[in-house]
C-alpha cells in the first residue's frame, strides 16, 4: 500500500460547549465511522473492560457516545471482550460480567448490553480460516464477536510487558481470541497440570476430544499425555479451580506476529473502524490489578479505518511526548545516562526486550493497512 491513510486527531482540550465527549463524537464522525452501514446490522463494540484495581480502563462514557451514535444509525450495538488465559477477575463470563459492572460497564451506563464474547468458561469459540498466516492455519475467535455483522475497537493506548505496547492491533487479536486462541497465542507448548490445585472433579476429561487426560489411581490427580493432547486449550476453559495452565514460552516476536494474524481473522470481510485514547498511557496492560503512574503526557484520541496506520500514529506521538517525572520510564533514563536520546522508543525503554514493530510490520504484510500515515485534527 503506497497511498498514506488517513488517521483523524482531537486534542484534549476543551471548553463549556465542546467537552471531550462532544469532541469524541465530531471525531469519529470526520474519521467516517457514520459512513458504515449499521441498519439492522449487529455491531461489537471491542473494548478492555478493565481488570478491577486498575484504574487506567476507558471510562464507559466514551462507549456511550459511540453506542448512541450507531444507534442512531438503526444498528445493533454491544460491548464485548472475551475472556482472560491468566487467572484473574475476566477469566469465565460471571465473573468478567461482575468486573464490568463494578467498573461501570453496564446498561445504564453505556446503553448497550455487555456480551462476553467467548461464553461462559471461555470455549464458544469459531475457528476461522487464516489465509497467509505464517504462523496460525485457524484462528480461535470469540463466537459472538463472529457473528456481528460490524467490528468496532475502542482501545486504551499503553505500554505491554510482552508486545511493547498494547494498541488497536493487540486490543483486536489478542482481546478477541477464546481462552485457547490466547493459548495458542502466548504459548507454542501444550498445557500441564498444577497438582497442588488438582481437585479430581475430572471435568477436564470429559471435554478432551483426544482422550489425552488420565487419572491416578491413588490420588485421582488429572494428568496430560502430550504426546495425544494436540493443545486445544479447552481443559483450561473448563477446570474450576485453575489447575490446568499453558507455559507462556512463546517468543515475544512470534507472540506479535500470531496477534497480527488473529486480528487479520476478525477483521477480514466485514466494515470496522477504530479508536484509540493516548490518554493514562501506563506501562502495563489494564490486565493488571493496579496502573503505575503514566510514562508520558496525555495526547489525545485518534481513530482511522486503518488500524495498522492508527498504531503507528499514535506510536509516533507517545515518542514524541514529554516523559513525566517520576515514572519508570524516567527512572530507565537515569539508570542508563549514557543513553542516546535521539532516536529513544519509549516502549523499548520500558520494556527492552519487547519490539512493537514486528506486530506493525506483520500486520503490513498481512494486508491489514499502512504504516504510512496523513493526520488531520479535528
Amino acid at each position: 500500500m503506497n497511498q498514506k491513510s488517513q488517521v483523524y486527531f482531537t486534542t484534549l482540550r476543551t471548553t463549556g460547549s465542546n467537552n471531550i465527549l462532544k469532541k469524541l463524537e465530531k471525531l469519529v464522525t470526520a474519521a467516517g465511522m457514520m459512513d458504515i452501514n449499521f441498519e439492522n446490522k449487529f455491531a461489537a463494540i471491542k473494548i478492555h473492560l478493565g481488570e478491577p484495581g486498575n484504574l487506567a480502563y476507558l471510562r464507559p462514557n466514551y462507549s456511550k457516545v459511540i453506542v448512541d451514535m450507531v444507534k442512531e444509525k438503526g444498528g445493533k450495538p454491544f460491548l464485548t471482550d472475551c475472556n482472560t488465559l491468566y487467572v484473574g477477575r475476566r477469566k469465565d463470563a460471571l465473573e468478567h460480567l461482575d468486573a464490568a459492572y463494578e467498573n461501570g460497564y453496564n446498561p445504564f451506563v453505556t446503553g448497550c448490553h455487555v456480551i462476553i464474547g467467548d461464553g461462559l468458561k471461555g470455549t464458544d469459540d469459531i475457528e476461522v480460516p487464516l489465509a497467509g498466516g505464517e504462523c496460525v492455519a485457524t484462528a480461535k475467535i470469540g463466537r459472538a464477536i463472529m457473528d456481528a455483522d460490524v467490528f468496532i475497537s475502542m482501545t486504551h493506548f499503553k505500554g505491554h510487558e510482552n508486545t511493547g505496547f498494547g494498541g488497536v492491533l493487540k486490543n483486536i487479536g489478542m482481546g478477541c481470541g477464546s481462552r485457547r486462541g490466547k493459548m495458542e497465542m502466548h504459548s507454542n507448548s501444550k498445557p500441564f497440570v498444577k497438582e497442588k490445585k488438582c481437585r479430581s472433579c475430572e471435568m477436564c476429561g470429559k471435554i478432551c476430544a483426544v482422550q489425552a487426560i488420565s487419572y491416578g489411581k491413588e490420588d485421582g490427580k488429572a494428568s496430560i499425555d502430550h504426546n495425544i493432547c494436540v493443545g486445544c486449550g479447552r481443559c483450561i476453559g473448563v477446570c474450576p479451580f485453575d489447575a490446568i495452565s499453558p507455559k507462556y514460552d512463546e517468543s515475544n516476536d512470534i507472540l506479535n506476529k500470531k496477534i497480527a494474524e488473529y486480528t487479520k481473522a476478525v477483521l477480514d470481510g466485514r466494515p470496522h473502524f477504530h479508536i484509540s485514547f493516548v490518554i493514562d498511557v501506563s506501562p502495563n496492560c489494564d490486565c493488571h490489578v493496579e496502573n503505575d503512574l503514566p510514562i508520558i503526557q496525555d495526547v489525545g484520541i485518534f481513530a482511522s479505518i486503518d488500524p495498522v496506520a492508527l498504531d503507528m500514529a499514535c506510536a509516533d506521538a507517545c515518542n514524541n511526548a514529554r516523559i513525566l517525572r517520576g515514572s519508570c520510564a524516567e527512572e530507565r533514563i537515569i539508570e542508563n545516562e549514557e543513553m542516546d536520546l535521539s532516536e529513544l522508543d519509549v516502549f523499548t525503554l520500558v520494556h527492552p526486550d519487547t519490539n512493537w514493530k514486528v506486530c506493525v510490520d506483520h500486520a503490513v504484510k498481512l494486508g491489514l493497512g499502512n504504516k504510512e500515515y496523513e493526520i488531520t485534527e479535528v
